[in-house]
């Protein structure tokens, strides 16, 4: 997919703003959001004019415009959703907190705790103009922009890595001590009340990982779900203006986000939109053991030994969140049409997984 320039919409997908749409735009209550959104954002004047941003698996995300100018509504979605998802008060709050700091994000206004209002909970943000890229190859980018750009990716992730997460308030943000563990036990409970189909592979890992889990000391602010598609680049030049979806964001392993990060090296273009078999260095985009060297350079940080461990729970963790998405769209809520062919690819994903595992 070529790359489009549109405004932030912080969602898994997104789209050009010419390309938003009416669709369950009237899942908002303008009668009850406008005044709200008035008595707490400064310079906030109707009417409003709402588009949903096609797209996405995550949060339903609208465009609000304004006489005054647009803005980003970002809402949990409606109906049933897993323990601890869609969590965008967290977002709110991790994005707030990093306002001043090495790490580009929106500007955020309001956050709207009152399900009343429009039914449920939702923050209001900058509209930050900028391009999402899709595809990992970055077919449409000349050799030099793919190397900008992955270089400020690069940047990004250890800037967001070397946040003491004490000096921007974040000390109380979550655990910091077992985080491996952890993700071991909340992944196998997300994606085992997520089931809809067997799957053997997933069976196998989940029985394989907590024998596994290495030392577990290095603790930072970690985005949780840091992806060439969660970047938003500047309108023209090859570098970051804003990170995106911040969610799945805690205090914990900034290995193990990173691990998460990598996995588009991991993957097949055919697959699930990667890098893997792709002539890198025609392309200008590093491989993963150059990519790798950068980013230890600019954090500090040592390669691990067990760095398979890393990637195996990475990859675990994508197919339990595919398998989410799988289960939403079984129940009839995901928001976004392609949610069941998406949420297929937990499949795929878990059985490469355990050939990595067997491989070891």
């Amino acid at each position: 997919m070529s790359d489009d320039k549109h405004p932030h919409s912080g969602m898994k997908g997104r789209i050009m703003p010419s390309d938003t749409s009416n669709h369950n735009a009237d899942q908002l209550d303008l009668k009850s959001m406008t005044p709200w959104l008035s008595s707490h954002i400064a310079g906030f004047e109707g009417p409003v004019t709402v588009s949903k941003f096609a797209g996405g698996q995550s949060n339903p995300t609208f465009k609000l415009s304004t006489p005054n100018g647009d803005y980003v509504l970002r809402r949990k979605p409606m109906g049933p959703v897993l323990p601890s998802a869609h969590a965008v008060d967290r977002e709110y709050r991790v994005i707030a907190a990093l306002a001043k700091t090495d790490v580009p994000v929106p500007q955020v206004y309001a956050l709207c705790t009152d399900e009343s209002v429009i039914g449920s909970i939702f923050y209001v943000m900058e509209m930050v103009e900028g391009r999402v890229f899709w595809d990992p190859r970055l077919n449409d980018q000349s050799k030099a922009d793919r190397t900008a750009i992955y270089d400020s990716m690069n940047q990004t992730i250890a800037a967001i890595h070397s946040v003491d997460p004490d000096s921007v308030g974040l000390s109380d943000f979550g655990r910091s001590e077992n985080y491996l563990q952890r993700q071991v036990g909340l992944w196998t409970k997300q994606y085992q009340a997520s089931i809809t189909v067997e799957n053997e592979a997933m069976d196998n890992i989940i029985r394989w990982l907590p024998n596994n889990v290495p030392d577990d000391e290095l603790t930072s602010i970690v985005h949780g779900d840091y992806r060439l598609d969660n970047v938003l680049m500047h309108p023209a030049r090859p570098h970051a203006v804003a990170v995106l979806d911040w969610e799945l964001s805690t205090i914990g392993n900034p290995l193990a986000d990173l691990a998460y990060h990598m996995m588009a090296w991991r993957f097949a273009p055919t697959m699930f939109r990667g890098l893997a078999g792709v002539d890198l260095a025609a392309l200008g985009i590093p491989d993963e053991q150059t990519y790798l060297a950068a980013y230890f350079d600019r954090t500090g940080l040592t390669m691990p030994d067990d760095w398979d461990f890393y990637i195996i729970l990475s990859m675990f963790r994508i197919a339990a969140i595919l398998q989410g998405v799988a289960k939403r769209a079984e129940a009839g809520n995901a928001a976004d049409a392609q949610a069941k062919q998406i949420g297929a690819m937990a499949g795929p994903i878990a059985q490469q997984a355990w050939a990595l595992v067997q491989s070891r």
